[in-house]
C-alpha cells in the first residue's frame, strides 16, 4: 500500500499536495477513515491527461479522452462512503460500472481483494488497464461491455458503484445485487442525485443523497 502512495510525483503531483486534498476533503465532511486512506494512497495524477496533471488533486472533475471525465475526488470519496456506512465487513465483491481511467478501481482495490469493473469505451478501459497495470494492481479485473447489464458472470455483488447517470436503476443491476448489498448511482437527467439502494430479504430501499452531475449512462459498447 505504501508503495502507492510515494509513486513519483513532483511538484503539484507531490505527496504533499495529496496530502491537502484528504484535509479538503475532511472540511467537506468526509468522515470515514478507511475512503480518506485509500484516497490518500492512489496516486490520482496517475490517471489524468499528462496536460492536466498539475490540477490532479483539485475538487474538479477533469476531462479524459473521448468527452468523458474523471470525477472529482470528493464524488469519489462520497460515494464509496454511502457504500460503507455501518458495514463493519466492508465493502465485499464490488462491481463498477464505467470504470474510466481506471481511478475509482483503484481506490476501491484499497478497501476490498475483490473489484471487477466495466467500462464501455474500448480506448478508455485500455488506458485503465495501462494505468492499473503501472501501479501494479493486477486483482482488478476489467471488462469491455455495456454496463446497464452489468457482470452476470461474476454476480452476485456486495456492493456495485456506477459511475455515470441513468433515469433509473438498471433492473439487470438489482439482480445482480446480493442480499444485504448496497448499489449507489446518480439517478436523473436534467437534475441528478446520488440514490443508495440496499437490497434486504424483503425488497430494495432507496435513499437520495447529493445533487452530482454525471456523465449518462448509455447503452451499447464503442
Amino acid at each position: 500500500m505504501n508503495a502507492l502512495a510515494a509513486f513519483p510525483g513532483v511538484g503539484m503531483t507531490s505527496e504533499r499536495t495529496r496530502a491537502r486534498m484528504i484535509e479538503r476533503l475532511r472540511e467537506q465532511g468526509i468522515r470515514n477513515q478507511q475512503v480518506l486512506t485509500a484516497m490518500a494512497l492512489v496516486p490520482r495524477h496517475i490517471f489524468v491527461e499528462e496536460a492536466m496533471a498539475h490540477r490532479a488533486y483539485e475538487d474538479t472533475a477533469l476531462p479524459l479522452i473521448l468527452g468523458q471525465t474523471i470525477s472529482q475526488p470528493y464524488i469519489v470519496a462520497r460515494m464509496i462512503e454511502l457504500l460503507l456506512e455501518a458495514r463493519p465487513a466492508g465493502l465485499g465483491k464490488t462491481l463498477e460500472i464505467g470504470a474510466g481511467c481506471g481511478y475509482q478501481a483503484a481506490v476501491l482495490a484499497q478497501l476490498t481483494k475483490e473489484v471487477y469493473g466495466v467500462e464501455r469505451i474500448a480506448p478508455l478501459l485500455a488506458r485503465a488497464r495501462e494505468n492499473l497495470k503501472a501501479l501494479k494492481l493486477t486483482r482488478i479485473r476489467l471488462k469491455h461491455a455495456d454496463g446497464m447489464g452489468g457482470l452476470p458472470e461474476a454476480a452476485p455483488f456486495d456492493s456495485i458503484i456506477v459511475a455515470a447517470a441513468g433515469a433509473g436503476v438498471p433492473q439487470a443491476l438489482l439482480d445482480q445485487l446480493s442480499i444485504g448489498g448496497r448499489l449507489v448511482i446518480p439517478v436523473g437527467t436534467a437534475d441528478q442525485v446520488l440514490l443508495l439502494v440496499e437490497r434486504s430479504p424483503q425488497g430494495f430501499v432507496e435513499r437520495s443523497f447529493d445533487a452530482v452531475r454525471f456523465v449518462p449512462l448509455l447503452p451499447g459498447v464503442a
